[in-house]
């Protein structure tokens, strides 16, 4: 990752982006480098905006053993990989990336127009944008049982329409005593005759009718604490990969083997920046935004889990498109509309407008030598034309199918 950034506005950052005494200005900053806010990035980047994304360690998605429903891609491809992959476009278009996590974000009281309107703060870096793009996803909450959460995506997992899949025909626990956990626990009878509903010692917390639904369900509802999770001894066999579950021990002194399940204690999502800035956030938590991605406050958007805990990549990336145009047609110079024109000020001698030629009909119009044309920054022009002259570009690459 040749491309990623390490800027101070204190330092002597060789940076087009550095003007003396201020911080780098991008046009868009995304806060979070998981599926949604890296395509938000490439998306603002291809299309002429001066974009950066900050990210620390990877995000949830990075965690991902096994990306699952994405067209095209194997799912033995891991998050970690992808995002690298994804890392690699947005520097290779010319978006910058920073490995680093943003302690604050302010608004900037001089902040107008197309100026930038915030200010980010982050462990070795201080940026300035004019957009802000808030990708932060959410945190699952783990079950209280040791040892398990080493075996998270081996066996352990959070994501019903992810994994549910990888677990047909084979014994499956559901751990939880909320409602979400007894919906999951019934709609694994969908994949397997053998499902546990583990309560952990607790009292189930569903209502009534959940409750007469569930009994109704070949579910097996066990009261009793687990206490802790024990690898699967038959895959080992001197491989280097790490260790799946092998199944579950009990407070009763009991043990059963499960190919795997879920853990439904809820999530919490990453709202905080965002609520700071002043963002409105949903009765849940999450952040909340209207149909162009775009929060309570202007020049504010916010994209994938942060917004809705799907906890699905393919709508992630979706959003992040749909993001990326938003923005896009909110900071783009071109087509002005008639009230610009007409409202254009700066008349030349000649009574007509700067930067403007007069039509035979006597109306004005912009000629290619306006300073503002064409609006996308130089440095990023000169990355366009670098990189439509390549023939390999980075991604996923491999034999088509048939054809290894």
């Amino acid at each position: 990752m040749a491309h990623q950034r390490d800027l101070d506005p204190d330092s002597d950052s060789d940076s087009d982006h550095d003007s003396a005494g201020s911080a780098p200005a991008y046009e868009v900053v995304v806060v979070g480098g998981g599926p949604a806010g890296l395509t938000t990035a490439i998306y603002a980047t291809r299309l002429g905006h001066e974009t950066a994304v900050f990210e620390k360690e990877g995000g949830r998605h990075a965690a991902v053993e096994h990306v699952h429903n994405l067209l095209g891609v194997s799912e033995n491809v891991s998050g970690r990989e992808l995002a690298a992959h994804a890392v690699a476009q947005l520097e290779h278009y010319g978006g910058d990336f920073f490995p680093d996590a943003v302690d604050a974000v302010t608004r900037l009281e001089s902040g107008q127009g197309n100026e930038p309107r915030f200010r980010l703060e982050a462990g070795h870096a201080t940026v300035d944008a004019e957009r802000i793009v808030f990708a932060t996803g959410f945190r699952d909450r783990g079950p209280d049982v040791p040892e398990i959460e080493r075996f998270a995506g081996r066996g352990l997992h959070y994501c019903l329409h992810c994994d549910a899949y990888a677990l047909g025909d084979g014994p499956v626990f559901v751990l939880g005593h909320a409602e979400s956990a007894a919906h999951v626990a019934m709609t694994m009878c969908n994949f397997t005759a053998e499902v546990d509903l583990l309560l952990d010692g607790r009292e189930p917390e569903w209502d009534e009718e959940t409750d007469e639904q569930l009994r109704a369900h070949p579910v097996d509802r066990i009261e009793t604490t687990v206490v802790s999770a024990y690898e699967d001894e038959t895959e080992r066999g001197g491989s280097d990969e790490p260790p799946r579950l092998g199944g579950l021990s009990f407070g009763d002194g009991t043990e059963r083997d499960y190919l795997g399940g879920f853990a439904m204690y809820g999530s919490a999502y990453n709202a905080d920046l965002a609520a700071d800035l002043g963002c409105e956030l949903t009765d849940d938590g999450a952040i909340a935004v209207d149909d162009r991605r775009e929060t309570s406050v202007d020049g504010v958007y916010a994209v994938g889990d942060v917004t809705h805990g799907q906890n699905q990549t393919t709508i992630a990336i979706g959003d992040g498109a749909y993001a990326g145009l938003a923005v896009h047609k909110d900071l783009r110079r071109f087509p002005k509309s008639l009230e610009e024109i007409r409202a254009a000020d700066g008349a030349d001698e000649n009574g007509g407008k700067a930067g403007e030629a007069e039509n035979r009909d006597g109306s004005s119009r912009i000629e290619p030598s306006d300073p503002m044309v064409p609006a996308a920054s130089p440095a990023l022009r000169a990355r366009m034309r670098r990189v439509r002259d390549l023939d390999v570009h980075p991604g996923l690459r491999g034999p088509s199918p048939g054809r290894e």
